[in-house]
């Protein structure tokens, strides 16, 4: 039997493999996982819900398949997390991180939750999120903070910081996020871990019962792993057309494992230190800059660029700010025929900055909202005057470094980074741009910061070329790899492995 701490940071590409050759019993690691869980899940606050009956059942049907000889599915019996946002399990409670929901249950699963399932995978549980994802700090009414497992009391980032906790405390090998203004790659980035977010289409998203809702800002669902190769993994569960879904890509046929072995002499990376117009501390402007030398060491070449974004940063976080807010106003209104009207009797069970952006969403005229559709433009454009250059683009993932936690149940973000205001919500976060794009965009661990704290460094790509983008993140990884961290997250005391 293999030691419990063994299995907490055993890459899932290995426990896949030895699942299906009999090494490991699906009962073992399930119970492995879910003894950590009760152990240290309440010092990081990842989960929000445990499925322990569930999963230990299905780990015994997994089991039964495997000695009976069976198909198996590419993740068999391998435990994951799922999200506590739009990343519904039917029959089983989702929350969306807002208090009025708390006995909310879908009656259908998400299209990628299903595709996980189907390919194996159990999920042992849903993870902490910030209401209806709006900002990217995890925290909310109903739960509380997520601690980033370098140090708790820090936060973990969001909106998916549930998730990417989890995943770096190794509560869960593998977990799925999503990412709307930068909601896998900023937990990414504060919990040091690999976030992935494909090509807008690539993971199909069947939404109802508006079947375009996801499009403005682009909002993607994609998985955070411990190493480039898992998240491959997953993606490639994941990722798919399905004809319900309007914005979904053709199947590309692509072998997402073989990109992470893909060599990469001769591309040409971009990198911008600042995205031209962001504010960086000086930490994550020290660490990144360092950690962009892995590329020429990779083979790759590397030349530094100014991103010619046409506005201000804070123009940009609010365009941002208004297209989501109004996609989450017309979320919210949907549900007042379930009896939850969150402006009306509901709304003194919600923070002030969501009440505020539902307001906000509520305001924006059909005229405000397509003057927006030329802000993105302006921003796609702009990206592309770099990729008709270059093959990558990379830049920080983040301004600044993770926050504390506050105890009220409302963490913000940073006020100000290098003395220039930011929005407390999003305005920090080099992530969002890409979203108003829908290019491919992955947070990689760039290393500690001098007092031990996790930055991550954005790598993104063409449109549509995700493999290049794992390739590159793979690379990255051989030259600069990050797992001798997670032992330092499990040894230091206070950390969520030192509990």
């Amino acid at each position: 039997m293999a030691a419990q701490d063994e299995l907490a940071y055993m890459p899932a590409t290995e426990i896949a493999a030895r699942i299906a050759r009999r090494d490991l019993s699906p009962v073992e690691v399930v119970d492995a996982f879910l003894d950590g869980i009760a152990r240290r899940n309440q010092t990081v606050n990842a989960y929000v819900l445990v499925l322990h009956e569930e999963a230990r059942r299905l780990a015994r049907e997994a089991e039964k398949a495997v000695v009976s000889g069976a198909t198996l599915g590419p993740l068999h019996g391998l435990p994951i997390a799922i999200k506590d946002l739009f990343d519904f399990k039917a029959g089983v409670p989702n929350t969306f991180g807002c208090k009025p929901f708390k006995d909310w249950t879908p009656t259908v699963s998400a299209t990628y939750v299903t595709r996980l399932e189907e390919a194996g995978a159990i999920v042992l549980g849903k993870t902490n999120t910030p209401e209806f994802g709006h900002r990217g700090i995890t925290d909310n009414y109903l739960f509380g903070p997520t601690s980033t497992p370098f140090r708790i009391g820090k936060n973990a980032g969001g909106s998916s910081g549930g998730s990417a906790a989890a995943v770096a405390a190794g509560l869960a090998p593998l977990a799925q996020g999503s990412d709307g203004g930068g909601s896998i790659r900023i937990p990414a980035a504060w919990c040091g871990v690999y976030g992935f977010k494909a090509s807008f289409g690539r993971v199909a998203a069947v939404a109802r019962p508006d079947a375009f809702m996801l499009a403005v800002p682009f909002a993607h669902a994609g998985p955070i792993a411990r190493s480039v190769a898992d998240a491959a993994l997953m993606l490639g569960v994941m990722s798919g057309p399905d004809d319900r879904d309007p914005y979904s890509l053709p199947a590309e046929g692509a072998d997402y494992a073989a990109a992470t072995r893909r060599p990469v002499a001769g591309m040409r990376v971009a990198w911008s230190p600042d995205l031209g117009v962001f504010p960086i501390d000086p930490e994550v402007a020290r660490v990144t800059r360092e950690a962009v030398a892995a590329f020429e060491e990779a083979g790759a070449h590397v030349e530094e660029v100014r991103v010619g974004f046409k506005r201000s940063q804070e123009e940009l976080c609010d365009a941002w700010m208004r297209q989501s807010a109004v996609r989450s106003a017309q979320t919210a209104d949907g549900f007042k025929t379930e009896g939850i009207d969150l402006l009306g009797s509901h709304r003194d069970q919600i923070s002030p900055e969501f009440a505020a952006s539902l307001e906000l969403g509520w305001s924006q005229s059909a005229l405000d909202y397509r003057r927006d559709d030329v802000i993105r433009t302006e921003v796609l454009d702009a990206l592309q005057d770099v990729f008709d250059e270059c093959d990558i683009l990379v830049c920080p993932t983040l301004a600044g470094l993770p926050v504390d936690n506050a105890t009220d149940g409302n963490t913000l973000g940073p006020a100000e980074i290098n003395g220039h205001s930011v929005d407390r919500l999003l305005g920090w976060c080099l992530t969002y741009p890409f979203n108003f794009t829908g290019h491919p965009a992955a947070s990689i661990p760039a290393g500690l910061s001098a007092d031990g704290l996790p930055v991550g460094l954005q790598i993104a790509g063409r449109r549509f070329a995700d493999q290049s983008v794992i390739a590159v993140s793979a690379a990255f990884e051989r030259v600069r790899p990050w797992t001798a961290t997670y032992a330092r997250v499990s040894a230091r005391p206070g950390s969520a492995g030192g509990v």
